[in-house]
C-alpha cells in the first residue's frame, strides 16, 4: 500500500482518477484507520449509484446540489451540507448541479488505491 502520509497534503500534487463516469476523485491522505476523498461530478446526472460498502463514511458538500439516497430516506444537499452512512447501509448520490464532495472513509479504502 502506497501511503499518502503527509503532514501538508497540495491538490497540485495529487492526480486525479476516474471514479465512475463523469466522476473523478483525489486521495487526499489516508492511511489504515481513515481516508479522505475528493470528489468531483462533472455533469448533471453523473452518479455514484446506490452501492453498499463495510466503511462508515461521512460526507460534505463543498459545491453543487446533490440528491442523496441512504437506505429509504432521500433528500437534496447543497453547499455546506452533508450525509453520514453508517456500514453496510445502501446509499447512492445523483449530481443535479456539478460540485464536489468530500468523502471520509474509517477504515480507508483499499479498493481506492492503485496497486489493489
Amino acid at each position: 500500500m502506497t501511503n499518502t502520509k503527509k503532514t501538508f497534503i497540495i491538490q497540485e500534487q495529487i492526480a486525479w482518477e476516474s471514479a465512475g463516469v463523469d466522476i473523478r476523485r483525489q486521495l487526499m491522505g489516508w492511511n489504515k484507520q481513515i481516508m479522505m476523498a475528493k470528489v468531483e461530478f462533472l455533469k448533471t446526472r453523473a452518479a455514484a449509484g446506490i452501492h453498499t460498502h463495510p466503511h462508515t463514511q461521512d460526507s460534505y458538500v463543498v459545491s453543487g446540489e446533490f440528491e442523496i439516497s441512504i437506505g429509504s430516506e432521500r433528500t437534496v444537499l447543497h453547499a455546506g451540507d452533508g450525509f453520514f452512512v453508517d456500514p453496510d447501509i445502501p446509499h447512492g448520490v445523483v449530481c443535479l448541479k456539478p460540485g464536489i464532495l468530500i468523502d471520509a472513509f474509517t477504515p480507508y479504502r483499499a479498493d481506492f488505491l492503485p496497486d489493489n
